[in-house]
């Protein structure tokens, strides 16, 4: 990979990481106009290992936060009076919300490097999962008394962790689509369903990047190299930085319409270049 192709795929994943668009998505489908292999090992290790910088940003952002979480968490476990904070409930949340993903990821690894990563499986899921996020923020417009971040339940958090697990399966459904649907669904406000989303994603993205690096750093140096892959994650975790901050900022005046917009016209898009033989699946 040369330099140019890295920056522009570390701009397209600090981007699309938290946005409701589908990161993995974007990135197939701009890795395949350049002329890449996504069903390569190789691709498919990089496309996992540069989402680290979007999800280190995460952290920076947010580290206020969760350094508070896990302080609460940790006296929680030996001050009974302390698991009425409600960080200590936020905290098992996250651990507990984190494992579907990580069992299905597990599971259905061969699937989700294979056959799943075909164009016309995002192409879908941008439009399938479209008219759920619909369906999920108009429910949000109607709620006259939603829910808080002091509101967060274990279960709340597990149901979120459930959806979640959609979005390893079928790129062009989006993690954090999905997880901010269902903190809406669940009766949150955008802002919390949106930040929920962010902590939900923390333990799940390091977890597949770091397991990637680890188990195919052989195949990225054969292939893609370490320079460039080391380059995009540089380059993801700046733009992620920014995308953070103006996400939450959007959201906290705006729904989610142009989205989900972007995401019908993105999706149509791609099954006419399909269709045309424009791009192979």
């Amino acid at each position: 990979m040369n330099w140019l192709h890295a920056i522009l795929l570390g701009i397209v994943e600090g981007i699309t990481e938290f946005l409701p668009v589908s990161s993995t998505g974007h990135l197939n489908i701009v890795e395949r106009l350049l002329g890449y292999d996504i069903d390569s090992r190789g691709m498919t290790a990089f496309t996992a290992v540069i989402q680290v910088g979007a999800i280190i940003a995460a952290i920076v952002y947010f580290s206020g936060d969760i350094v508070r979480i896990v302080r609460a968490w940790l006296r929680g476990l030996t001050d009974r009076e302390a698991r009425t904070d409600p960080d200590f409930t936020l905290g098992w949340g996250i651990i507990l919300g984190s494992i579907p993903v990580a069992v299905v990821g597990l599971a259905f690894r061969h699937w989700i490097e294979g056959p799943l990563r075909s164009m016309w499986v995002i192409a879908i899921a941008l439009l399938v999962w479209s008219a759920a996020m619909w369906a999920a923020d108009r429910m949000a417009a109607n709620n006259a008394t939603p829910k808080e971040m002091g509101d967060i339940t274990v279960r709340d958090s597990l149901i979120v962790g459930a959806f979640q697990a959609l979005a390893p399966l079928f790129p062009g459904v989006s993690r954090s689509g999905a997880t901010i649907s269902a903190g809406l669904v669940l009766g949150y406000d955008r802002v919390t369903a949106t930040r929920l989303s962010f902590f939900m994603g923390i333990p799940a993205l390091v977890a597949a990047g770091g397991l990637e690096a680890v188990t195919a750093a052989g195949d990225i140096s054969a292939t893609v190299g370490w320079g460039p892959t080391i380059l995009a994650t540089a380059v993801s975790f700046g733009v992620a930085y920014a995308a953070i901050a103006w996400l939450l900022r959007f959201v906290s005046k705006n729904s989610f319409t142009s989205f989900i917009v972007y995401r019908v016209a993105l999706g149509l898009l791609i099954i006419g270049l399909l269709a045309g033989g424009v791009i192979a699946a």
